[in-house]
């Protein structure tokens, strides 16, 4: 597959790539500073130099074209205020999938957050960026023209993946690496049966393909 990942620098999306280069598959990461380009190769992606925040529908969807899905994995990410959690965490994400739509590529997956929540109170950054996400969440969920898959991991670590998660609509919270929340995206880009579903993710007892599978209902 052709696998376009926004947010290609991101430390979710560097592990994916990794993964994905390794399976065989052609893999293409968004990233606004060129300066990050090798290493994205580094991880066997092609980098391409695109700002979702100013960006076209147009434009990403020209880097879209061709493509089997689209993942995207951007944030506006720590030290940003709240204005930027709705210009990526939100409207980068609705962008995306307008682009995908417009380039034909029908599945798209999306790495959100446990607690997403577009009614989510508070005057907080975090409570702005929880909003901003359950609102690209919804935005989301309300297309048809999407095969969309939402992920939830937890508290995100950068503890060594042990491959043993817990998937599932509601699962609680708890921590996951961040090694398993690549793998599990791989996993769910290879189990299109996994479309329409919201999931959240935390370390567990379960092999990853198996909780996959499970949720997939193979």
């Amino acid at each position: 597959m052709r696998i376009v990942i926004a947010g290609g620098h991101g430390q979710i999306a560097l592990r994916l790539e990794r993964l994905l280069s390794a399976a065989g598959h052609e893999v293409a990461g968004v990233i606004r500073n060129p300066e990050q380009d090798d290493d994205l190769r580094e991880a066997g992606a092609e980098p391409v130099v695109l700002d979702l925040e100013s960006a076209s529908v147009e434009m990403v969807a020209a880097v879209l074209q061709g493509a089997d899905a689209a993942v995207f994995a951007a944030g506006a990410g720590p030290g940003s205020g709240s204005a930027r959690k709705d210009t990526v965490d939100r409207a980068a994400a609705v962008l995306f999938a307008d682009a995908a739509e417009r380039a034909g590529v029908r599945r798209y997956v999306v790495v959100s957050s446990m607690g997403a929540d577009a009614s989510h109170p508070g005057d907080g950054i975090f409570d702005a960026y929880l909003r901003a996400k359950g609102a690209a969440d919804d935005d989301i969920r309300a297309r048809t023209a999407l095969e969309w898959t939402i992920l939830r991991p937890g508290s995100l670590t950068d503890d060594a993946g042990t491959g043993m998660v817990r998937l599932e609509a509601r699962t609680g919270r708890g921590p996951v690496p961040r090694d398993d929340v690549a793998a599990v995206l791989a996993e769910l880009l290879d189990t299109p049966a996994t479309a329409g579903l919201t999931l959240e993710l935390i370390a567990g007892s379960v092999p990853l393909s198996v909780a996959v599978k499970d949720v997939a209902g193979n």
